[in-house]
């Protein structure tokens, strides 16, 4: 799990010749690192509303996604502004460049952990289903792939960045074969909401695994400037 106590350096040093511009880029990172740690909360939350069946955590959520909005507007355009108003390096410029995109990523995790949140109350209803542990195993995973990414942000660790690509196999793996079960169910009992409901899971959990490795990426890309 990434928490902003474990950040022992500064993201990215910029030129000490221009210590303004450090000032600005070190406020950027702060925020950017808040951002994660509130995502990381709120996909451990979507998961304790699901798996759990904990609704007070569900209804936690739409809160936090707002907070979660705020911080991704306040980011782009505080990158904005500097990048508009400074005149940098190509280091800068690739940092702060970065840095809006990853954001997005970050944006988009949130995004799907609440809808997950709102699939949880909509399925809270029905029995659980057999395949809930693979799924819940998968969700696991994911979150795994989000904390790494977020520590080779806070630690600028290229090849830990990279590495998140190999992990995303593990997930996709997991949404073929659990999409496989589902759509192929035979014999269903009463209503089918409940496989419908858990296969717009699974998809939000692969979504949320793919951000997670652009955001390996893009440390990588902070780090090398290379794609």
């Amino acid at each position: 799990m990434f928490e902003m106590t474990s950040v022992k350096a500064i993201i990215y040093t910029p030129n000490p010749d221009r210590p303004e511009l450090a000032r600005q880029i070190r406020r950027v990172e702060s925020d950017v690192l808040r951002m994660g740690a509130l995502v990381e909360k709120s996909f451990r939350l979507s998961h304790q509303a699901l798996f759990d069946r904990n609704l007070t955590a569900a209804k936690e959520l739409p809160l936090l996604d707002k907070q979660i909005d705020r911080f991704y507007k306040k980011i782009e355009s505080d990158c904005t502004v500097i990048m508009a108003l400074q005149s940098m390096t190509s280091k800068d410029l690739r940092c702060l460049s970065a840095f809006m995109q990853l954001v997005r990523d970050l944006e988009r995790i949130g995004d799907y952990a609440k809808d997950i949140a709102e699939i949880a109350i909509k399925i809270f209803p029905y029995p659980p289903h057999p395949s809930l542990p693979d799924v819940a195993h998968m969700s696991h995973h994911a979150q795994a792939m989000l904390a790494a990414s977020l520590v080779a942000l806070a630690d600028l660790d290229e090849v830990g960045g990279r590495s998140i690509k190999r992990l995303d196999d593990t997930v996709d793996r997991a949404y073929e074969k659990l999409y496989q079960t589902l759509a192929h169910q035979r014999d269903v009992q009463g209503v089918i909401e409940p496989i419908l409901l858990l296969v717009l899971v699974i998809r939000c959990l692969e979504r949320m695994a793919d951000h997670a490795t652009n955001i390996g990426q893009r440390v990588a890309y902070i780090v090398t400037g290379q794609r």
